[in-house]
Parts: C-alpha cells; structure tokens; sequence
C-alpha cells in the first residue's frame, strides 16, 4: 500500500439543511508537496467542527481506494481523492478489515486506528444527496479515524504497512454496528473498553456502563 493523495481542507460555506449555513472543512483537495502531521493532523487543515470532529483521537481521516472502488457505478466521475473529507487516501486499503488499536506505519509517521467514521449531514450535504448518510453506513466502508503516535512528515508514494493490534479489540464493523444498536451489555461495554478506542467513545461507554451497573 502507499499514499494515494494528500488531502488538505480550507474553509468553505455549506448548507447542511435548507437555509442552514456555516463553515466546514470537508472540501478538501490534494496537493503536491509533502505536509507534516502532527498529532493534532495535518499542517493547515481545516477542522471546523471541533465537538464532532479533530482532536488527538481523530486527527487524522483515511479512506481507502478500495472503499472508493466501491462507489464507482454509484457516483461516476464524482469521484475523487478528498470526495469524503479523508486526510489521507491510501491505495488497496479496506477500512472494513480494520481493527481498533491497528497501526499503520506511513512513512515516518505512525498512525493508530481509534474509530470508524459516523456518516453525518455534513456529508450528505457535500455529496449532494440527502440520502446519503444512509447509503453509507450501508456501504460498510466507513474509512479510519485515527491517533498521532509518531509525528513526521508524508508525501504522495510514500510506503503504508499495517501492524495488527496484539491484545483484546474490536473490529470497525463492530464498532459502527454498536453505535446504532441502543441495546448495549455490561460484557459488550467492557470489551469496548478494553480496547483503545478514541476518548470521546470511551467517554460515552464509561458512562453507559455506570448507568447500567446503577440501574
């Protein structure tokens, strides 16, 4: 595998409903130079919504091409590097077949996957398509979130290993299957929570769980 595209966001105007305005960081279009990521993403890319978006545990967005593969037929010539608002696009990757705790070796930098990505009316919004949160979850290719763990510098062509996380874990079909499912367990909230799964996940699991074990 290797780096497909750079992609960096600048701010632009979107209308997530109708009349509903305000600034995102979803477009975002490949360049030609190396860009450094630190473990807070990308140099000069924009996060707009930082309460459901960015931070340690999400500072960098990957989508595979064998995921775009997928929504050829679909959307045509739409497609294109960054058409999903990923940082990084990375040639033979399957998010499905992820893992949280995974790591993937991209040049200098270390990245490790901490979260499926959770389709939104933003996205919606940039595809054109109100329908399209649905379709995507239904497509099973959400693509990586991930954290920082060794800062560094990327270009285009630059080599992309994967390491497979050693201890307990779960998978990212897993994880987007929990979060649509509201019937959560003491055993399934444990298990999420021996893995190393991005804070704002953690977060919500560990107060699930004292609400189970109170009630």
């Amino acid at each position: 595998m290797y780096i497909l595209s750079i992609n960096i966001g600048q701010p632009r105007s979107i209308e997530r409903k109708p009349g509903e305005e305000s600034i995102t960081g979803i477009y975002k279009s490949p360049v030609d130079w190396p860009v450094f990521i630190t473990t807070d993403g990308l140099a000069g890319d924009l996060i707009a919504d930082k309460k459901h978006h960015g931070g340690p545990d999400q500072a960098v967005y990957i989508y595979g091409q064998a995921d775009y593969d997928h929504w050829k037929d679909e959307l045509g010539e739409r497609i294109a590097p960054g058409l999903f608002g990923e940082n990084l696009t990375i040639s033979d990757l399957e998010s499905a077949a992820f893992t949280i705790g995974d790591t993937l070796h991209v040049g200098e930098v270390i990245l490790q996957v901490t979260a499926p990505r959770i389709p939104c009316a933003t996205l919606s919004a940039r595809l054109g398509d109100r329908q399209f949160v649905r379709k995507f979850k239904q497509a099973g290719r959400p693509g990586l979130y991930c954290r920082v763990l060794q800062p560094g510098e990327v270009a285009i062509g630059d080599p992309v290993s994967v390491e497979r996380y050693p201890g307990q874990t779960v998978s990212i079909p897993e994880m987007v299957e929990d979060y649509y499912n509201p019937d959560k367990t003491e055993a399934g909230l444990r298990r999420f929570l021996a893995a190393p799964i991005a804070i704002r996940d953690r977060l919500e699991k560990e107060k699930l769980l004292a609400e189970l074990l109170a009630s």
